[in-house]
């Protein structure tokens, strides 16, 4: 089937449908004392529009290591349908280093070199320990990113750029490394440094930017979000002006863009689409 990029969606429909889900995942952490925070760009959401930023349909939270592993762990149990975890730890096709949230009644494909049909999502960000000091850090950094490379070449399909000599690179890799080993190799530079007893953390898909002192998650404080009331950092401001600066300024209008998704349903389950069952 062909598909294009398309921006033709009901923005406020998709909020609508994504708010059952971050209602489930606070049920869930509440019920098993779990910690999460809202992150990113949801963070940011929570604190300057009391709910989502208008223009935007990413909706990310974060769990300290611990926490994460533990809903890994327990998610067929603890996360009732529609609604369910998928990652690493359930999907062998799966070519990202964090979980998801998804309603799986809806169908959604993001990109092109990604055939990888699932339902809207929640990005869920294990956050981790990282060393004090700056060489280690960078040394840190540096390493992760070589295997979160790999991992984005493994996962992608091979012949984006065509069947000619650009895509032998990633055809060896298919044939030669697993997309499991990859991500096993992932995980364990990342969790390396316990989170517990670290001075400093870091949320890995922000690389650089995404270290920072582990006391400014702080206690568990609740924001208003729609009409939900959910769990963020405590000290906001520190963490919202690390990440974005003058975080309370709205960007330009030219700034303001949504994703471009190729395909989106929000009233058919994802396991009907016909690439499902080519995954």
């Amino acid at each position: 089937m062909r598909l294009t990029y398309t921006t033709d969606y009901d923005l406020t429909a998709l909020h609508g449908r994504l708010l059952p889900v971050l209602k489930c995942i606070d049920q869930v952490c509440r019920r098993h004392n779990l910690t999460y925070y809202l992150w990113a760009g949801t963070m940011l959401g929570a604190v300057r529009h009391k709910g989502f930023i208008p223009w935007d349909d990413d909706v990310d939270i974060a769990m300290p290591r611990p926490d994460y592993e533990r809903l890994m762990q327990h998610c067929h149990e603890w996360v009732p349908m529609p609604f369910e975890v998928i990652g690493p730890h359930n999907r062998p096709d799966y070519p990202y280093p964090f979980a998801k949230v998804e309603d799986s009644d809806t169908t959604l494909l993001e990109r092109p070199d990604f055939l990888f049909p699932e339902g809207i999502y929640v990005d869920i960000f294990p956050i981790d320990g990282i060393p004090a000091g700056r060489i280690r850090q960078w040394l840190h950094i540096k390493h992760y990113k070589l295997f979160r490379h790999l991992l984005f070449l493994r996962g992608r399909d091979p012949y984006k750029h065509g069947h000619g000599l650009r895509s032998l690179p990633a055809v060896a890799l298919h044939k030669v490394i697993s997309l499991k080993w990859i991500q096993h190799k992932v995980k364990c530079v990342m969790s390396r440094h316990p989170y517990e007893g670290s001075t400093y953390v870091i949320d890995h898909d922000f690389n650089e930017r995404g270290i920072m002192p582990r006391h400014l998650l702080g206690q568990t404080h609740e924001y208003r979000f729609e009409d939900l009331t959910l769990i963020g950092v405590e000290h906001y401001d520190a963490y919202l002006t690390l990440l974005y600066g003058d975080y309370m300024t709205p960007p330009p209008a030219s700034q303001q863009v949504q994703h471009n998704f190729l395909y989106l349903d929000l009233n058919t389950p994802y396991r009907e689409h016909p690439l499902y069952h080519q995954s």
